[in-house]
């Protein structure tokens, strides 16, 4: 359906692929896996003709069911042959038009205005009652729905060709197979093909047919997905797949994290959150013992913000209470000193016009009398400790993503709290650099022995860095207790469903057939 063959796109001057071909036959998923600037969203749009002005081609074809086409040929497929699923639906859908002007955008285009058909899509892509999701506007639906809607504007003309950019790469892990499975199975309904970009290749092993591995512009590797998966060639590739935290949960090496020996450090009791009449965190209750990492876990809009929140003091609970060192939680500077937070995006928390070095003073200046050279002794070891040596004078934005959440990590623990509160600290990272940032905290617990309240909705990251466990659905405490029990054997159905969306099965099953 699909040959890109020898494809090498430059932005000014700097190669970004080189040589890549690519192959996604009529009926199949191709999948692209790789780190974050590898070249596998350079490789889609090039498939797109969406280059933007910046980047040339200088060698390379894009064929279409056996024909070779131009830039300007593929933009005129779009839509009719060729259809685009984005990575974030809240970039691109216009907050401005309702879902169902959005998902009938490409009919109307054509001359196609089709109420009816819109909304027999909003159906077919499981969004729940489609007459009023057709009026409602993005801020309205949930991430999964948006997404949903994003499937249902690229399939909307019948396309032949789906290519899906990461599309589930935002998304909580039952949210994100209820999406692959669609996919799947509008794959198998509709015969599409697809192209299917994604840093993850437990999600690649368990949906795609083939796998093709791209590291710094260049394809590592390439084949069927069970013979890459199964008996990887290149190194790259291997530590994909060793970095993946999702690969390892039902792995007999795992090694058990020791129990906590310390005594209880941060406790609470009944803790619950209302905004109006709606209850955000329903008297949940749990301890955490000194050195030790106790994980939130839960969909998105499952409270489990709200909670991490309040434990790092930045709102009050509306009922039940906090106690650190049994003493009360309350709010201040002394608080600051004994809590900090790492959010999700250090992009957004870092002061862009600060360099390095001023950003991770802050705490010190805000909160202790240290001279200013010492807090430069302070903050040179501590970029020593987080492997950013040398980097104090840079700014964010000369940074990637990984090095900012080290910088975000080293604001955070060079105060020497006793407790930092992770609000979902590795979700926006590809699995290498996840990797490395996880070893990183694991680090940083040995030696400081601080204490971690780690949310995340990713079950595989819970597993691997928490010692225990609290598992929260629309703001109830679901279960709770020791991370390996509760991995071991749910109590409870929504637990099992949790555990059961955690992509990677096929491999940790050893589920492949080579047809050899």
């Amino acid at each position: 359906m699909l040959d890109i063959t020898n494809l090498t796109v430059s932005y000014h001057g700097t190669t970004a692929v080189e040589s890549v071909d690519v192959t996604v036959p009529r009926g199949e998923m191709t999948a692209i896996g790789g780190q974050s600037g590898s070249g596998k969203t350079t490789t889609a749009m090039a498939a797109l003709g969406l280059l933007p002005r910046s980047a040339t081609v200088d060698s390379g074809t894009i064929a279409l069911k056996g024909r070779e086409v131009s830039d300007k040929e593929i933009r005129e497929l779009l839509g009719t042959t060729i259809g685009l699923v984005p990575q974030d639906p809240n970039n691109s859908l216009n907050r401005l038009r309702t879902i169902g002007a959005s998902v009938g955008e490409g009919l109307a285009i054509h001359g196609r205005r089709d109420k009816k058909r819109v909304l027999e899509l909003l159906e077919r892509v499981g969004i729940d009652e489609p007459e009023r999701r057709y009026e409602q506007y993005p801020h309205e639906l949930s991430g999964g729905m948006k997404q949903r809607a994003l499937i249902a504007a690229a399939v909307a003309l019948e396309p032949e060709l789906i290519i899906a950019d990461e599309p589930t790469s935002a998304l909580d892990v039952t949210v994100q197979k209820q999406v692959l499975d669609l996919l799947d199975e509008m794959r198998r309904d509709l015969g599409l093909s697809i192209l299917f970009i994604t840093h993850d290749l437990a999600v690649a092993g368990d949906r795609a047919d083939r796998i093709v591995v791209m590291e710094q512009g260049h394809v590592r590797e390439e084949g069927l997905a069970p013979a890459v998966l199964s008996n990887p060639r290149h190194a790259y590739t291997r530590q994909l797949l060793a970095d993946a935290p999702s690969l390892a949960v039902d792995a007999a090496e795992t090694a058990p994290r020791p129990a906590p020996t310390g005594e209880t450090m941060l406790t609470v009791d009944g803790v619950t959150q209302r905004y109006g009449d709606f209850t955000a965190v329903d008297e949940v209750s749990f301890e955490v013992a000194r050195g030790s990492t106790h994980a939130i876990v839960g969909e998105s809009g499952s409270g489990k913000t709200t909670l991490g929140r309040m434990i790092a003091g930045f709102a009050e609970p509306a009922a039940g209470t906090i106690t650190l060192d049994s003493q009360p939680l309350e709010r201040g500077r002394d608080l600051r000193r004994s809590v900090q937070l790492v959010y999700q995006n250090p992009y957004s928390s870092l002061n862009p016009r600060h360099n390095i070095a001023r950003i991770v003073a802050e705490p010190l200046r805000n909160l202790t009398e240290l001279s200013r050279a010492e807090v430069g002794q302070r903050v040179e070891k501590m970029l020593q400790r987080v492997g950013l040596p040398g980097y104090g004078e840079r700014k964010p934005h000369e940074l990637s993503g990984g090095q900012r959440q080290r910088v975000a990590i080293a604001r955070a623990l060079i105060i020497e709290p006793e407790l930092v509160v992770l609000d979902e600290a590795v979700s926006a990272l590809d699995v290498t650099v996840q990797a490395q940032i996880l070893k990183l905290l694991d680090d940083l617990q040995r030696e400081l022995g601080v204490t971690y309240i780690f949310i995340s909705h990713d079950l595989a990251v819970v597993h691997q860095i928490s010692d225990s466990v609290t598992v929260m659905s629309r703001g109830r405490q679901i279960e709770k207790g020791p991370t390996a029990e509760v991995f071991a054997a749910p109590q409870d159905d929504f637990t099992r469903r949790l555990l059961e969306a955690i992509p990677g099965t096929r491999f940790r099953q050893g589920d492949y057939n080579l047809g050899l």
